[in-house]
């Protein structure tokens, strides 16, 4: 996964990207249309959610059903693929929400410090 060539970083950035990891979220859900996914995953352009979904589904993560009727419809889900790494992925996403408090704690530190530090006309700190 380090390699700078490794075939699983790929990979990793599409389940990680920032429209990626909403869409995994939403889709654990239920199946959802384009346009209801889109509504749920808000701010996400259809050209992008175009270009998410594609890489999802040719990843194996997502699957894609366009039902013959008029007008036509469109089905998106998980596969099982994708049902695995989107509970990966909410796992992460719970882990940020419970962990945001101590994050933002030491976001505040840092700053501190590094203010100090631009103040000092050595450049050291404290």
């Amino acid at each position: 996964m380090n390699g700078q060539m490794c075939p699983s970083r790929l990979v990793l950035e599409h389940v990680t990207s920032r429209w990626g990891v909403l869409v995994l979220a939403v889709l654990l859900e239920r199946p959802y249309r384009f346009s209801e996914l889109r509504r749920e995953v808000g701010g996400v352009s259809e050209k992008m959610l175009t270009q998410t979904l594609r890489t999802l589904e040719r990843d194996g993560i997502v699957h894609r059903e366009a039902k013959p009727v008029i007008p036509p419809r469109v089905d998106y889900s998980l596969t099982e693929l994708g049902r695995e790494a989107a509970e990966q992925v909410c796992a992460l996403g719970r882990w940020t929400e419970h962990r945001l408090s101590a994050v933002q704690a030491a976001r505040e530190a840092y700053d501190e410090r590094s203010t100090h530090a631009s103040q000092d006309p050595r450049g050291q700190s404290g």
